[in-house]
């Protein structure tokens, strides 16, 4: 069985909330995704990562492109990455891309579901709902003070 997960994470890879932030954040995101699926709650992590992460969307990824020549990027090449990066994070999103050899950022891929990396995540497990709205995310932003963006993971 597979598991859903709705992930809020800020724009800036490296940002991080205070605590105040990160539980008004906390709190509305729970109001946001209330309920209970197959008689269990949903559950929320909130996460304060060490380094930047890969908050990937698993089992959803249809296509990376890149943004230099437009050519589709190898997802094996995104699963290496992510398994060579999953115990430290990310000391720096800059690589290579293996379609035209340039120079890049990882966060800069065209990601067909969205991904995305974060110091600082918000993760619904199992969600009653597919994505929030631009309304809603952008409570979110308020409650955190600063952008952000989300990720639906298949796992």
């Amino acid at each position: 069985m597979s598991d859903d997960v709705l992930s809020v994470i800020p724009t800036d890879p490296g940002w991080q909330p205070g605590q105040e932030a990160a539980d008004r954040a906390f709190a509305l995101v729970e109001g946001l995704a209330p309920g209970v699926v197959d008689g269990v709650d949903v559950e929320i992590d909130v996460t304060w990562h060490d380094a930047v992460t890969a908050v990937d969307c698993g089992g959803n990824l249809v296509r990376i492109g890149c943004p230099l020549c437009g050519a589709s990027i190898d997802t094996q090449w995104w699963a290496d990455l992510l398994e060579d990066h999953c115990d430290d994070g990310f000391a720096t999103l800059d690589t290579v891309t293996p379609c035209c050899a340039g120079a890049t950022a990882l966060d800069a891929l065209h990601y067909e579901w969205p991904c995305g990396f974060a110091r600082f995540e918000i993760a619904v497990w199992n969600p009653e709902r597919l994505w929030f709205d631009d309304a809603e995310l952008a409570a979110v932003a308020d409650a955190l003070g600063h952008p952000v963006k989300q990720v639906r993971a298949r796992i």
